[in-house]
């Protein structure tokens, strides 16, 4: 039998090598992806309610904090230009591309490049046992993501994210929320699953659905971003509401008919049976 030596016996490991790598990863992900917004269209695009906790499984201090926020803080410069952090980036507007990052002599894959439009939220999504910070670090609007394979799944975990949003009406997310994606593709569909934990506003972990489109020959154009002053206000003065002073719930609730105690939201709200006990008698 005949054994390769010298350069041929080098370019086989290395093209075994190279074999291995690629098809140690089942799932090609790249491309430019289209969100669809078929679910929670209300809530993605022109926005959520004032006063709506509905079904979120948020503590007191979530709902004392949404209660105090004001829709006019987004018009402050400050606020203007902030991309949405990485455990909501995904439920907003705007395109994403996702591209490789592999060892240019081995093919092995080091990481993911996402990369949404509005605001060019990018992240990467470590691959190659990348160490995280060190917990001093400052935490970023993306944080730090370590992905894996299962099966033809790619996994994601996050943390050290910015303190962010859960729903765009005023209900947070902490610095210490954690975040594991699923990102599962069929032909030209992705499907996105997240679960958000955070041990400061939420009970139980939130997940959601978002999915996506493949775009053939698609572009992401650039989304640069000024502030402007959009309303003449005092410097010292920044959009707020005092506590006891937010009446947006009992007007959410009014308006469509729901019961105050359904959205102020809590784990329970989002349980069938909820209803039992909103249809239980009041005591005398």
């Amino acid at each position: 039998m005949h054994r390769p030596t010298g350069l041929a016996a080098r370019l086989l490991i290395t093209a075994l090598a190279v074999a291995a790598a690629t098809a140690a990863w089942p799932l090609d992900l790249q491309g430019i992806w289209y969100p669809v917004f078929h679910e929670d269209q209300p809530e993605r695009v022109p926005g959520p309610d004032a006063g709506d906790y509905l079904g979120l499984p948020i503590n007191d201090a979530a709902r004392m904090r949404a209660d105090s926020w004001d829709p006019n803080i987004l018009t402050v410069p400050e606020h203007q230009c902030k991309p949405h952090p990485a455990n909501y980036g995904t439920r907003g507007v705007g395109q994403m591309r996702i591209w490789e990052d592999r060892d240019p002599v081995t093919l092995q894959l080091n990481k993911l490049n996402t990369q949404i439009q509005w605001q060019e939220q990018r992240r990467y999504l470590w691959l190659n046992g990348k160490e995280p910070p060190p917990d001093f670090a400052a935490h970023t609007w993306q944080g730090f993501s370590v992905a894996r394979f299962e099966g033809d799944v790619l996994v994601v975990d996050t943390d050290r994210i910015k303190a962010g949003w859960i729903r765009r009406n005023g209900l947070a997310l902490s610095d210490r929320t954690h975040m594991q994606e699923r990102f599962i593709r069929h032909g030209d569909i992705l499907t996105h699953v997240y679960m958000v934990e955070d041990p400061v506003y939420l009970t139980e972990p939130v997940v959601r659905t978002t999915n996506y489109q493949l775009v053939l020959n698609g572009i992401i154009d650039p989304y640069p971003c000024r502030y402007a002053i959009e309303i003449d206000r005092p410097r010292s003065v920044v959009p707020n509401r005092l506590p006891g002073t937010n009446k947006a719930s009992d007007e959410y609730a009014q308006r469509f008919g729901i019961p105050i105690e359904a959205v102020r939201g809590g784990a329970a709200t989002a349980m069938p049976e909820f209803l039992d006990t909103l249809r239980k008698p009041a005591a005398r």
